[in-house]
């Protein structure tokens, strides 16, 4: 068992079945400490299909229960921020709607009710997109409810959404600098 795997509080991230900067999150994933990941299981077929490992040293837990147990793990105190990334347009409509019917969606729905602070990168953020499919890129129209889906998720008490890899990456170094200060005080 590595030295992270033990510590806590730690990260959760949760991984929907978009390809949608996949790989990346993936590799975000490797380069944070003690991370948790919830993996749906639309992204455990996205896994294989982009022929991603994930880091030795993660905690997963994947949907192989009717109620999401994994999830009470939230009521523990056991994580200070959820990541949700890539975020599928599914999974945020179920957000702002409240549907809890996933792994993902029940850890976003926990980590609300217990005010785990929240990073989501939705996936269905303009008009036209260009993304990553396992044979190269392809070029998408997100339909005009799932823009008005990540709006209204923009509007969730303690949910940052962010809308690119690099405001992705922002939003975990703001998140890490805060945990530091936090600490420190």
């Amino acid at each position: 068992m590595s030295a992270t795997k033990g510590l806590y509080p730690r990260w959760a991230w949760a991984l929907t079945g978009s390809g949608h900067y996949f790989t990346e999150s993936i590799a975000l994933i490797k380069a944070l400490d003690a991370v948790d990941l919830f993996v749906s299981k639309a992204a455990d077929e996205v896994l294989r299909m982009y022929k991603q490992d994930l880091p030795k040293d993660t905690r997963i837990f994947k949907e192989t229960t009717a109620s999401s147990a994994p999830v009470g793990r939230f009521y523990e105190g056991l994580y200070h921020t959820l990541i949700v990334s890539p975020a599928s347009s599914n999974t945020v409509a179920k957000a702002v709607f409240g549907i809890s019917d996933t792994l993902v969606t029940n850890c976003f729905a926990q980590a609300g009710k217990c005010r785990v602070h929240a990073i989501v990168f939705a996936c269905d953020t303009a008009p036209e997109m260009i993304t990553m499919a396992p044979k190269g890129p392809v070029s998408v129209y997100p339909r005009r409810i799932d823009l008005e889906n990540t709006a209204k998720l923009k509007e969730f008490d303690d949910t940052v959404v962010v809308e690119s890899i690099g405001d992705l990456e922002a939003a975990i170094a703001a998140r890490r600098l805060h945990l530091a200060e936090k600490a420190a005080t």
